[in-house]
């Protein structure tokens, strides 16, 4: 448990480096090892694609020179939305770790839980971490775009 939380407390500090950008983090582990940290880069690249999950799955994927990631770990910051769900579950991932639930686009279990549409194997494990995670999109939320 306790590598589980110093790989939840790496996506938070990545998440942290997410500019203008909502703050989540994403990180992939094999092993131990880590091989992709990302955040969100949507605002700051001007694509809706680029959510920390699918920018740590693209890294991950090419470093490991292949799209299964069936031997890897996935840490998030936030609940991933139905986007993010499908390509975690694409990819292979076998575990799944997130922080803040996401009652409005959580796509393992909060709102709804892709699993069951592609008959996937992959573990998920929600909450962890889960006060500060929450803490950094509600102040994101009240600052940034209610600044807007």
């Amino acid at each position: 448990m306790k590598q589980t939380h110093e790989f939840m407390k790496l996506a938070i500090e990545t998440a942290a480096q997410s500019g203008n950008d909502i703050p989540v983090g994403a990180v992939i582990v094999r092993n131990g090892a880590i091989l992709a940290l990302a955040h969100n880069e949507k605002e700051a690249k001007n694509n809706p694609l680029l959510h920390a999950e699918m920018v740590a799955i693209s890294l991950a994927c090419e470093k490991l020179q292949t799209w299964r990631l069936d031997e890897c770990e996935m840490f998030v910051t936030l609940e991933p939305c139905p986007m993010c769900a499908w390509g975690i579950i694409q990819s292979r991932i076998k575990k799944l770790t997130f922080g803040a639930h996401d009652a409005l686009y959580g796509a393992f279990g909060s709102a709804i839980d892709l699993r069951a549409q592609a008959n996937s194997k992959l573990i998920v494990q929600g909450g962890i971490c889960e006060e500060e995670c929450a803490k950094m999109i509600s102040e994101y939320m009240n600052t940034v775009r209610g600044a807007q």
